[in-house]
């Protein structure tokens, strides 16, 4: 019904930059806030960034100054500009939108998550 599908991961040298890109496609009215996660191995599942339809930008203290996020809103998708990796940034990252979609009952909001997409930062 509704696709997101992240790309950009990968391995990076401490100090480097990544770029993660997340594309949403399906049967959509609107896509409201959209972000990004993060989980680590053993750690839980944690909020890195997160934008509103009208751009308004959060992010988890650990990367402020660091990453950067936007959307393209004509294209429904979002980026995180990872810069000054750091070995603590390694991690499944995932993707998540919630959109307002078409139902018998109308428009309704869907929670929805991308594959989640590796990125290993190297000391």
């Amino acid at each position: 019904q509704v696709q997101l599908v992240e790309s950009g991961g990968g391995l990076v040298q401490a100090g480097g930059s990544l770029r993660l890109s997340c594309a949403a496609s399906g049967n959509i009215f609107s896509i409201n806030r959209m972000g990004w996660y993060r989980q680590a191995p053993g750690k839980q599942r944690e909020l890195v960034a997160r934008i509103s339809r009208t751009g308004i930008t959060n992010y988890v203290d650990s990367v402020k100054g660091r990453f950067t996020i936007s959307r393209d809103n004509a294209k429904n998708t979002v980026f995180l500009q990872m810069d000054s990796l750091n070995t603590e940034d390694t991690a499944v990252y995932y993707c998540n939108a919630v959109f307002t979609i078409p139902t018998m009952s109308g428009p309704n909001p869907l929670d929805a998550w991308g594959q989640g997409t590796l990125v290993t930062v190297s000391s």
